[in-house]
């Protein structure tokens, strides 16, 4: 009999990705969406496309039309199912929009977070529960190391952090935005309910998570949106810093490997950093000279001589955890495969 998964955000990029690679693996996999992104962002941030391509490629893949704010059709579900793993990826991901709807970044982020972890503690506790968080539970203390300013992007200046920022980084006593302090709350309710009930959960701190299934727009989606604006030849703005903001990508497809590394040997209350790493590290200037390389396109920028509250001048996730605790796993796909899959998904997707 197949094993059960239950994927939260199955309609979103890492959401979409887990789906895939769980159903390709001979799990029955049931995905959870309401399609909310395009309430958040409008018709450019709708998901359905990604949920009928799911529906139609996976025989053992049944869409679930569910918001997770509904606690009492969260618990019913998780008790009808008693899924064999959660993959929590559902969210509200954006700084700015959090700012303009607080109460339902929260409700989302946070109470919906905690709707799912007490569902599984009472129907599936002995399940895998995998949080999707964020690096920006962090808030802006990674702006306070020493930085160099290289001509093309900033860097630390400490060795200490030639290889980014570790799990045991302090996530207080900082910006977050409101954003930030939602998901802030979901990743220690997560790490909770492993640390005190002894639930095999995990928190991944995500860095820049990306890929060709992403709906990138301008307030989320940091290399979708810049590739997509780049084929169509559209104003991209660029946020502070002299365009030298570092951020290092993770294609979803390594996600979904990290994910099934964790569900295979899971530990209670862990946290990882997942990211890029230094070898997908990018700025936003060396990203438009990549994405020019491939399209041939020249990026039409305006710079805004503000940046972004709470926004990291330079992040890289450190992936030293993750390899030893699961030294099976690895990044596999480089930055060239990632630009290049997601220039190619826009031209499908726009042709």
């Amino acid at each position: 009999m197949a094993k059960k998964m239950l994927v939260t955000g199955s309609g979103g990029l890492i959401g979409s990705e887990v789906v895939g690679y769980f159903c390709s693996a001979g799990w029955d996999v049931w995905g959870v969406d309401n399609n909310m992104r395009a309430d958040f962002f409008g018709p450019k941030g709708d998901t359905r496309w990604n949920q009928k391509r799911l529906i139609e490629k996976h025989r053992n893949f049944r869409h679930v039309e569910l918001d997770i704010r509904d606690r009492g059709k969260v618990l019913s579900t998780v008790k009808d199912l008693r899924p064999d793993a959660i993959v929590h990826t559902a969210a509200q991901p954006s700084h700015d929009l959090a700012a303009s709807r607080p109460f339902d970044d929260f409700d989302v982020n946070a109470v919906g977070t905690l709707n799912l972890l007490e569902a599984a503690r009472q129907s599936c506790k002995e399940a895998p529960f995998v949080h999707m968080s964020t690096n920006k539970v962090y808030g802006d203390a990674p702006n306070e190391l020493g930085l160099i300013e290289l001509p093309t992007r900033w860097d630390y200046r400490d060795p200490e952090y030639r290889n980014g920022i570790k799990e045991d980084f302090r996530i207080d006593q900082s910006k977050h935005s409101l954003f930030g302090a939602s998901k802030v709350a979901a990743d220690i309710m997560a790490q909770e309910y492993g640390r005190y009930f002894n639930l095999p959960t995990c928190c991944l701190r995500g860095g820049c998570l990306t890929g060709p299934n992403h709906s990138g727009v301008e307030l989320h989606g940091f290399l979708s949106y810049l590739i997509k604006c780049n084929l169509e030849k559209k104003l991209y703005r660029v946020f502070g810093y002299k365009g030298k903001q570092v951020r290092d990508n993770i294609h979803s497809y390594d996600v979904a490997r990290f994910i099934a590394e964790f569900i295979a040997a899971p530990r209670p209350g862990e946290v990882y950093n997942i990211g890029g790493g230094r070898g997908n590290s990018i700025s936003i200037l060396e990203a438009f000279e990549k994405i020019e390389g491939i399209s041939g396109n020249r990026m039409v920028q305006e710079y805004v001589d503000e940046n972004r509250q709470g926004d990291h001048i330079c992040y890289i996730s450190d992936l030293s955890k993750m390899r030893a605790h699961y030294p099976g796993w690895d990044i596999t796909k480089d930055l060239d495969d990632i630009f290049n899959e997601i220039h190619e998904s826009w031209l499908k997707r726009e042709g």
